[in-house]
């Protein structure tokens, strides 16, 4: 069984960083196609980062370009968002998913 657990959101000043975390379960995310994802209140999804199963290549949307970083660690099984320079319009609930599943989200507030 697939699980997805996100950890690490909370209160952060404007220009602040936070790290999120996806621990996973019922597969190996080193050989997954993974994506962060966010949802702002009253607003669709926005992707904003994918990992590529193999190969780590991994892309960004062009609101999280040079501020995002997405990466995972093998051995424990868990992906991560390092979010840097943090603006109010980041403030939503993050998301991981994989293969048309998603995790219970972690809420991010950007505010001073």
């Amino acid at each position: 069984e697939v699980q997805l657990v996100e950890s690490g959101g909370g209160l952060v000043q404007p220009g602040g960083s936070l790290r999120l975390s996806c621990t996973a379960s019922g597969f190996a995310v080193q050989t997954a196609t993974m994506s962060w994802v966010r949802q702002a209140s009253g607003k669709g999804l926005e992707w904003l980062s994918s990992i590529h199963g193999g190969n780590d290549y991994t892309t960004y949307a062009n609101s999280v370009k040079g501020r995002f970083t997405i990466s995972r660690d093998n051995a424990k099984n868990t992906l991560y968002l390092q979010m840097n320079s943090l603006k109010r319009e980041d403030t939503a609930v993050y998301y991981c998913e994989q293969g048309g599943f998603r995790g219970q989200g972690t809420q991010v507030t950007v505010s001073s």
